[in-house]
């Protein structure tokens, strides 16, 4: 459970070119006061759901480390009421890679501070520069380097299309991602925001966003590369806020409200259509599709929270399926035994299991 208070910009050393959090985090107070504080924390532990794991106070937006070392004393100090009551179990901060050093760590590690989460965004020079991030793919390494030596969880926040930014580049920020380990990761796709440098780069003709269908196929395979080394992705896309959804606030760009639910249904139907073709070859079924046996059916089995991801908005994977594979019947049920991210397919005296970075394993026939 993540209870999170807003900073606004402070500590940043300059604007990147994307950035417009009025809109991506909402419109809050510049100053973050103790009653305020603690209200919003009150409020989350009444009425938030409340899920497994540990409960942590969340400072998000901004550089944390790169205010003042009274502030930071000051905003960490507010949670210690309900660190030593054992309502929350930490804090968890967000800061840029360049902002981490001796004396931060020093500061963290009195202070309940349990996970820091890094905004890398690329692990490509180029990337970095054309969008004028400030900092080096090094101060990346370094910062989550210090951090797990030191004890701390860790996390790493990326973009995909950013400028100057291509597949290729954007698959080798994943590997070099999944090469230093963090905790957790989260991906959104790059959205051209009003009153950005980045808007009047698109407006000039000199940036060309990704579309949705292109950020869908980099963060699903991006998803896959992360899920098999077992690293998890905490959210795909932005937070929705209600600034964000103004007519005008998103100038161009692959947003959408329900983005890791796209994402997810993509991925379902990749794993689904590599299964049949599995299970088509081992039951005599020639490339063209051409059935040598009886027609079959093919029973498709998910987590009941996969089930909508798996299907696709308006049952659209099902039907492509259904015309993919007209040889065979389709059908889909859940169940609780099945884990998330899994599929398995029944088919003919067959059963494999599909994960979700797309390993096919098996099970009988």
């Amino acid at each position: 459970m993540i209870i999170p208070l807003f900073l606004m910009n402070r500590g940043c050393p300059h604007r990147c070119m994307y950035c417009n959090e009025r809109l991506t985090a909402g419109n809050h107070p510049a100053r973050v006061t103790e009653a305020a504080f603690a209200e919003t924390v009150r409020t989350h532990l009444r009425s938030a759901p409340r899920k497994p794991g540990p409960v942590q106070i969340a400072f998000y937006g901004g550089t944390f480390t790169g205010m003042e070392r009274e502030e930071q004393r000051r905003l960490l100090s507010m949670a210690e009421p309900f660190l030593r009551e054992g309502a929350v179990d930490g804090i968890r901060i967000s800061t840029r890679p360049d902002g981490i050093d001796k004396e931060a760590l020093d500061l963290f590690r009195t202070t309940g501070v349990k996970t820091v989460e890094i905004g890398a965004q690329s692990l490509h020079e180029g990337v970095l520069i054309e969008s004028h991030r400030g900092h080096t793919e090094t101060d990346t390494v370094r910062a989550l380097t210090l951090l797990k030596e030191n004890g701390f969880k860790t996390g790493i926040h990326l973009m995909a299309g950013l400028p100057g930014d291509n597949p290729d580049r954007f698959a080798e920020t994943i590997r070099k991602t999944i090469a230093l380990r963090p905790d957790m990761v989260r991906i959104h796709p790059t959205l051209v925001l009003r009153d950005t440098p980045l808007a009047q780069a698109f407006y000039q003709g000199m940036y060309k966003p990704l579309t949705l269908p292109e950020a869908t196929d980099l963060c699903k395979n991006a998803l896959k590369a992360l899920t098999s080394a077992g690293i998890p992705v905490i959210r795909l896309g932005l937070q929705t806020t209600r600034e964000l959804e103004e007519p005008g606030a998103v100038v161009a760009g692959p947003f959408h409200q329900a983005f890791r639910s796209i994402v997810e249904a993509a991925l379902f139907l990749e794993l689904a259509t590599s299964l049949l073709l599995s299970a088509e070859q081992g039951n005599g079924v020639t490339s063209s599709g051409s059935a040598k046996t009886d027609r079959l059916t093919a029973r498709f089995t998910v987590s009941p929270s996969d089930l909508s991801s798996f299907c696709g908005a308006g049952r659209g994977n099902i039907a492509f399926l259904q015309e993919r594979f007209s040889s065979e019947e389709i059908r889909i049920t859940s169940h609780p035994t099945v884990s998330r991210g899994t599929v398995i397919l029944t088919h003919g005296n067959q059963q494999l299991q599909a994960d979700g970075a797309g390993r096919i394993t098996r099970l009988q026939g």
